[in-house]
This record gives C-alpha cells, sequence and structure tokens, in this order.
C-alpha cells in the first residue's frame, strides 16, 4: 500500500507577471520594490482562463511583491486563497540586486551560453544555482507534508521554476540547460516520491 509520502505530487509552476524592474533591465532577485506592470498584470489576467479548466485547491506564492500581485489576480478569479512561503522566492543575487542585467556574467551565475557550468557561482552576498535547488527541495518537502493530495497552483520566479524543474527531474546541475523561463509562463512537474 503506498501511503501519502510515497506520491509524487503534481505542481503548476506559474512566473509572475512582466515587472517594471523586468522592462528596466534591472537585477531583482529578493530584491522587493519590483511592482507588475500594466503588461504584466494583463499577462496575469490572460492565465486565468487556462487555469480555470484545471482543479486546484490551493495557490502558494512567492512572498515577494510581483508574485503576490501576480498570484492575487490569479486567486481572485478562481476563488483561491493564497499561501506565501519564501521557500520559493527568486534568487539572492546580493550587491547586484537594482543593479542593470549586465552584471549577471557567468562568473557570478553559473550559466553561460545556456548550460549551468558552475551550479555553485555566487554573487557577493547572494545564492548560487544549487542553494535555490536546496530551497527547491525544502519547499517540495513541505507540500508533501501539508498538500499530500493536492495538485497545487505556485507563482514563483524564473530561477525558482528552473531549480524545482531541476530537483524533480532528479538531473545533475552541472550541464544542466538553461531554458527561457518567460513572465507569465506556465510549467508542469511532477515531484519525486518522498519516503
Amino acid at each position: 500500500m503506498t501511503s501519502a509520502s510515497d506520491r509524487s505530487l503534481s505542481l503548476t509552476l506559474v512566473r509572475h507577471g512582466e515587472s517594471d524592474w523586468n522592462v528596466s533591465r534591472l537585477v531583482q532577485g529578493q530584491n522587493d520594490r519590483a511592482q507588475l506592470s500594466a503588461e504584466g498584470r494583463a499577462q496575469s489576467q490572460f492565465l486565468i482562463e487556462s487555469l480555470r479548466a484545471q482543479e486546484f485547491h490551493y495557490l502558494v506564492s512567492s512572498d515577494l511583491g510581483r508574485a503576490r500581485e501576480t498570484a492575487s489576480i490569479i486567486g481572485d478569479a478562481l476563488k483561491l486563497a493564497t499561501v506565501t512561503d519564501p521557500l520559493i522566492r527568486e534568487r539572492s543575487f546580493g550587491v547586484l540586486e537594482g543593479g542593470p542585467l549586465a552584471g549577471l556574467t557567468s562568473d557570478v551565475t553559473g550559466v553561460e551560453h545556456g548550460f549551468v557550468v558552475n551550479p555553485d557561482a555566487r554573487p557577493v552576498g547572494g545564492e548560487s544555482f544549487r542553494d535555490v535547488v536546496r530551497r527547491a527541495e525544502l519547499f517540495v518537502e513541505h507540500a508533501h507534508a501539508q498538500w499530500p493530495d493536492d495538485p497545487l497552483l505556485v507563482v514563483t520566479h524564473g530561477g525558482m521554476i528552473r531549480a524545482l524543474r531541476a530537483f524533480c527531474a532528479q538531473v545533475p546541475l552541472e550541464g544542466l540547460t538553461w531554458d527561457p523561463v518567460g513572465n507569465a509562463s506556465v510549467w508542469n512537474v511532477h515531484t519525486p516520491e518522498l519516503h
């Protein structure tokens, strides 16, 4: 007999809508000053009909404002209360946050030519991609304990979506393909079984 903890969870991951810092090409990370642009709010509205076709009992959002605003737009329409969780925040980029995206060079991101070349690279005061994958694992463990039988709608960030996909696929981080993750894009994953 399979216990609840032995089952895989279905997660539908949504990246927040476009923010004003996305438009300005600034490093966001865990800086919480970025807000959804008018386009970002429209993108969030556009997602509602496709998400309505699926059945969710819970909506879990990053606690950063751009994700919470996206989750609020979707949750209000789908009549889902939002639970926030700091585990699914964006990767911290430390001293680079608020600066130009051009500062995210491969020596601090660990990503080069569309592949992860060093999952332990980190900016000063920030996180490595491996750190973010560890947070993704903690979130999955928490979700298994909290919502063992429920497909979850999760509103988060590009870096965390990549981390959750990598953890759920149980693949090595070195050489991982760095897929583009657009604003308001939707990704479906199944978590590994936890025992």
